[in-house]
């Protein structure tokens, strides 16, 4: 056992010891306290052991039986690929192939997807026999898609001790407003929620693990927002890991006094850019946020505001278990914690990672990311998408000759669009629009779109020479029309 597994294992038990009464886990309708969270995952172990595979596949809402079975994988040394509920069957599919699992623990309805797949149940489980080459990185103990830059999203093979190293971090950063009460809001699939349970049951705090149903969260970007909001003035969590729409939406909760954040004693927000305005909305509210940076290809989070040091508009300063500098360009390199090597390919062997975000350093050692070396964009709800992935899905549906999307901290994505024919109706193009977003996960489809009165041409600066767009004039010209959007409040519910 790594030297961090065996050190998170032995804080468990510690907190069995001398707190076995406190509540671990609270989830929809089961509670499981401290002394008795070892025990449940030991059973869990012992019934992995006796299936003798290598690759594990959770399928499972949030809730106590996911965190239980999350824990006794990462015990049992065995891989865990955590499948986000937010993927297409496609994608879901394309996981549990590269990754070879064997086993799968999966909700009722994923049954007819993991069939096609050739997975058979037994038991509590879905099984397969590998029928591929093993092209997991040796070691592996967290292997997590990318949310999609693309159909076909790649695996990133994790070490059990860069995740808890940076486990052990993020329990260090919180510990000086004694956070007890932890509520996880986003699916545990995604890397950033998942380590933060693990930094809440490192500090022997409850850890909330409400189903997304319960929440009112629907798919990527989809919130009951009076749902939610009741459901957090009845458990009144301590902290909370938000991307930045959840953040506007409490933000715009709490100034209509529809939500008290006096119970709140951290919020942590990433996944995605978030305005220097919003935080301060937020500090006027009450709520205490801090903002940080990570990536899945460096175990999470590298850099974090924190209450001692904090400055709105930076993702704070290097947490102790990583170095940063910055590349001549500017690029953001990180040596700590980095991967094993993407699923199926070589190992990673350098120390330092390229990032692809652009940034620099404040003379208080503060980060402050300026932009993507690259096209991909995140939207405000944490989710990257690859604008050319979609805007082919769109061309290719007969009625559309030129797509651009944009999404860059938006609750949704917004293409500008022009026809083969100058007379297409818009009732075609929205067709068009709705077939193109039948082969997308949510995250990636088109939620908005608005027809150009002109084509891009190389003539008017909007297209290279060889027909690509160029995306940063087609942003400076259409910027206005791109960004806007109806409020937070009437695009989440």
């Amino acid at each position: 056992m790594s030297p961090e597994l065996e050190r998170f294992q032995r804080a468990l038990l510690e907190h069995a010891e001398r707190t076995p009464h406190a509540i671990a886990l609270w989830g929809d309708h089961r509670q499981v306290d401290y002394a008795t969270l070892m025990v449940e995952v030991g059973n869990r172990q012992q019934q992995l052991r006796e299936e003798r595979v290598k690759v594990v596949a959770l399928a499972l809402d949030n809730g106590v039986d996911s965190m239980l079975w999350d824990l006794a994988i990462l015990f049992e040394e065995l891989t865990c690929l955590a499948l986000p509920p937010f993927f297409s069957s496609a994608q879901h599919q394309h996981c549990l192939e590269q990754s070879q699992a064997g086993l799968v623990i999966a909700e009722p309805h994923l049954e007819t997807s993991l069939q096609v797949a050739g997975y058979a149940k037994s038991g509590a489980f879905w099984r397969r026999d590998p029928r591929g080459q093993d092209r997991m990185h040796e070691g592996t103990a967290k292997l997590t898609f990318t949310s999609g830059t693309t159909g076909t999203p790649k695996g990133v093979c994790l070490s059990a001790d860069s995740i808890l190293r940076v486990t052990r971090e993020l329990d260090q950063a919180s510990r000086g407003t004694d956070p007890r009460h932890h509520l996880a809001l986003l699916p545990l699939a995604i890397l950033l929620e998942n380590i933060g349970c693990y930094a809440a049951l490192y500090a022997g705090a409850t850890l909330s693990l409400p189903s997304q149903k319960t929440l009112g969260i629907q798919g990527a970007n989809g919130v009951d927002t009076p749902q939610l909001l009741g459901f957090l003035a009845s458990r009144m969590p301590q902290s909370l890991i938000l991307v930045p729409q959840l953040l506007q939406l409490l933000v715009s909760a709490a100034e209509h006094k529809a939500f008290d954040p006096r119970h709140l004693r951290f919020a942590a927000v990433g996944g995605a850019r978030v305005s220097e305005a919003l935080l301060l909305r937020a500090q006027r509210a009450g709520l205490p946020v801090f903002e940080g940076y990570g990536l899945s290809e460096c175990a999470s989070v590298v850099c974090l505001n924190q209450p001692d040091a904090h400055r709105p508009g930076s993702v704070g300063k290097p947490l102790p278990h990583v170095q940063i500098r910055l590349a001549a360009d500017g690029e953001v390199l990180i040596k700590g914690s980095t991967l094993l090597g993407y699923l199926g390919d070589s190992p990673h062997t350098d120390q330092w990672w390229p990032s692809g975000d652009l940034g620099e350093f404040d003379p208080q050692g503060f980060l402050y990311l300026k932009g993507r070396k690259k096209h991909q964009f995140v939207t405000s709800f944490g989710r990257n998408v690859n604008p050319e992935w979609v805007e082919a899905e769109l061309t290719q549906c007969g009625h559309i000759a030129q797509a651009f999307v944009y999404g860059e901290a938006l609750p949704g994505n917004h293409a500008l669009l022009w026809p083969h024919e100058p007379d297409c109706p818009d009732e075609q193009l929205a067709a068009a629009v709705a077939q193109a977003n039948e082969a997308l996960p949510d995250y990636a489809q088109v939620h908005r779109w608005s027809r150009l009165e002109h084509p891009f041409t190389p003539a008017n600066g909007l297209l290279t020479a060889n027909g690509r767009p160029r995306r940063d004039a087609i942003v400076e010209r259409y910027h206005a029309q791109l960004t806007q959007w109806p409020c937070a409040e009437e695009t989440a519910s």
